[in-house]
């Protein structure tokens, strides 16, 4: 299946990358509008996915992960209009020059080619790989979660027809509907028909395509982000982002699942985040010893003693870890030795500890008094995101138009040698 599917992708590349602005802009606008008129259909599939999640036992946070609304296919379809406004980056001229030989050079950006995409749960994966992948002159074969598959099959049909109806070729999006991890593996291994490829999902997922991939892979997504409460916060404030950042939507990647406590204000602060937060919803806190002493006295907290494991630990859960330091330096030690370099904010009223937090901690997104949760391709301005690279080398942070592109030389000369 993996050889049929990505000779198919790989022969819709060429054509994909001819589209004109224009016609990629339009089309993009076709398929919003859609998305819109077979709601019914798409919410129809989820629901079966969904009724097999919760047979299988699938716990209501995770469920939220893979269920659809009329909602959120809306915010797919405003999704795609935002990138159809975006400029289109293929083409654009990054430098031009004459040399010393009279060679005339230019780089430009091009499509990568054709994209590989697995991805675990959130069938909305699905719209954001492809508008992306497509507005940047990719193809692009993706390969859902079986938890995930009606939902997934019955968005790339909709993308289908719409390419058809247009006179695209379809195979500008292919699904890989089986789902077996034999057939990922062989994914993993296609370097002949893919450029790159890009995993979506849990730690267990990235680090096997890291560990088993042939083809070049973008590592993203794990978020073991923090929040800080410097000695200096407004309480008041600090409280509130912390409850944002964990009970908003804990099961996503930029939800906070680390708390960092300056230890001067922590005798105070810990017991108003108690109070405050059982209104919204009940969080488990694993906490170090000081923290813990402070949050059992409190009534109606449920804390208990952490490990070094759960400081390093995407919960994904209502469970977030808590830690007591006595300096932002500690702090700044502590996270970034446990982070996993997705998305990190402080609380703070001092200037200077703000600005030595963004200048040292090592992550993709560092905050100075917000929520983690707006780690987003959506709230960033990009229309919508293929992953949040954790990585250094080609992209970091939220993937959006130019992390789907690379660059080629031109060069004209006029009958130079050397």
């Amino acid at each position: 299946m993996i050889e049929e599917l990505g000779a198919k992708v790989k022969a819709a590349s060429k054509e994909v990358a001819k589209l004109s602005a224009t016609d990629k802009n339009s089309f993009l606008c076709q398929l919003a509008e859609s998305l819109i008129q077979n709601t019914e259909r798409i919410i129809q599939e989820n629901d079966r996915d969904v009724a097999k999640a919760k047979e299988h036992g699938i716990s209501e946070i995770m469920v939220d992960r893979l269920r659809l609304t009329a909602q959120r296919v809306a915010d797919m379809a405003v999704g795609l209009r935002q990138i159809a406004d975006l400029p289109d980056p293929i083409g654009q001229v990054l430098q031009g020059f004459t040399n010393l030989d009279g060679l005339k050079i230019l780089q430009k950006r091009v499509a990568l080619g054709t994209v590989g995409m697995i991805f675990e749960s959130r069938p909305n994966v699905t719209i954001d790989a492809f508008s992306l992948c497509f507005k940047t002159g990719n193809s692009v074969l993706l390969r859902g979660g079986s938890d995930a598959l009606f939902s997934n099959m019955v968005l790339v049909e909709i993308i289908k027809e719409n390419l058809r109806e247009r006179g695209i070729t379809d195979s500008a999006v292919e699904l890989l509907s089986d789902t077996s991890h034999e057939e990922a593996e062989k994914m993993m291994q296609a370097d002949q028909f893919l450029d790159v490829l890009i995993p979506r999902g849990s730690a267990r997922l990235i680090n096997k395509v890291k560990e088993k991939s042939k083809v070049p892979v973008i590592e993203t997504g794990v978020g073991n982000c923090t929040v800080f409460v410097d000695e200096s916060a407004d309480l008041e404030m600090a409280s509130q982002i912390v409850i944002n950042a964990k009970t908003q939507r804990p099961s996503v990647c930029n939800a906070a699942e680390s708390l960092v406590v300056h230890a001067k204000v922590a005798a105070e602060f810990l017991p108003k985040l108690c109070e405050d937060i059982k209104k919204i919803h009940a969080v488990e806190f694993r906490a170090d010893e000081a923290a813990l002493k402070i949050l059992q006295s409190q009534e109606n907290c449920p804390a208990i003693a952490a490990t070094t494991e759960d400081f390093g630990t995407e919960y994904l859960d209502y469970i977030m870890s808590v830690k007591t330091v006595n300096s932002l330096d500690e702090a700044i030690e502590h996270i970034n030795r446990y982070s996993s370099r997705h998305s990190e904010s402080i609380v703070t009223c001092d200037y200077f500890n703000a600005q030595k937090f963004q200048d040292e901690i090592d992550a993709a997104a560092v905050y100075v008094n917000a929520s983690t949760r707006f780690t987003d391709g959506f709230v960033f301005g990009l229309g919508a995101e293929i992953g949040i690279s954790t990585q250094k080398l080609h992209a970091r942070g939220p993937m959006g138009l130019e992390a789907l592109t690379s660059t080629k030389y031109l060069i004209e000369g006029t009958g130079q040698t050397r």
